[in-house]
């Protein structure tokens, strides 16, 4: 660990890993319990279409991709909360078009840029200084939105007819997180890329789920599993010269399925001939708050 930290780039891409695996973390438990991971890989390929609108004008391409992901978020809502087409429907046409017009827009673009495949597939080692400055403001805003509208978000995960009838506004806060959602997809595409940050945005979470059904242990185990996935990922990357954001991804996916394998196994043996199940206790709080958690994902 000290050889890597030796050098410059591998300290900018290890502040990277940690930032991008804590944001995506905490976002990835409201994207699985508002069943959203869909939409999640919707977005981040249209992040193809704004970095590449960014490289043929000429602009930054975070910025340009930020602006067209937010703005295929919202028209992924409006569509499939206005429209007569289900959500999976509507994600699926812009995922399609989105993508559609990022490869015409690089036939249009004169030479050859190699930064798109550090979209792509990301590269972590390229990650700058001002990479940094700017995944950390967005990320500060991102989790400040979410923990200043946690109790609303929470509500509307569990019981969204109830939130409404309480005054809350659903509609601000649905997009309000597809928002988020894609600011996040943005700032992690330099971490592991357009195609596989999806991955990020749902792994975590549904591994904490294996673990606890209390929304704020999930929160807790989710972020501790992201920064294990970062950290080591990128540490065996180096070690084994393997696409840092393919290992990230993939240790993340093992931790998961490590898990419930666990929850399996003890699961089994809790219901083997013999074995007595502990009653919840009537009135038990957490237990009520587990209840939805757990309805919501299966």
């Amino acid at each position: 660990m000290t050889e890597l930290l030796s050098y410059s780039f591998m300290q900018n891409a290890f502040v990277a890993g940690v930032l991008v695996s804590v944001i995506c973390s905490v976002i990835s438990f409201f994207v699985l319990v508002n069943r959203l991971s869909f939409i999640g890989v919707g977005i981040s390929h249209a992040a193809f279409g704004g970095v590449a609108l960014g490289i043929l004008l000429g602009i930054s391409p975070t910025l340009s991709a930020v602006i067209f992901s937010v703005l295929t978020a919202w028209m992924i809502g409006v569509v499939s909360r206005k429209g007569m087409l289900h959500e999976d429907t509507t994600i699926g046409i812009f995922y399609a078009a989105s993508m559609a017009l990022g490869i015409v827009i690089i036939g249009l673009s004169s030479g050859y840029n190699i930064d798109l495949f550090g979209y792509l597939f990301g590269n972590i080692l390229s990650v700058t200084r001002q990479d940094l400055w700017v995944v950390g403001g967005l990320g500060l805003l991102v989790l400040g939105a979410i923990f200043y509208f946690f109790k609303e978000l929470l509500f509307i995960s569990f019981d969204e007819e109830s939130a409404q009838v309480s005054g809350i506004p659903v509609t601000f806060l649905y997009y309000l997180l597809l928002t988020l959602m894609a600011l996040t997809i943005v700032i992690s595409m330099k971490v592991v890329g357009i195609i596989l940050v999806s991955a990020l945005l749902v792994i975590p979470a549904a591994a904490a789920y294996e673990v606890t059904t209390h929304y704020r242990q999930v929160l807790i185990v989710a972020v501790v599993i992201g920064l294990v996935s970062a950290i080591a990922g990128l540490s065996l990357s180096y070690r084994f010269n393997t696409a840092s954001g393919a290992t990230i991804v993939l240790l993340a996916a093992a931790l998961f399925l490590l898990l419930f394998g666990f929850r399996w196994v003890r699961g089994n043996l809790r219901e083997s001939p013999g074995s007595e199940k502990c009653p919840v206790p009537p009135g038990n709080p957490e237990a009520a708050e587990e209840k939805p958690a757990r309805q919501d994902s299966a």
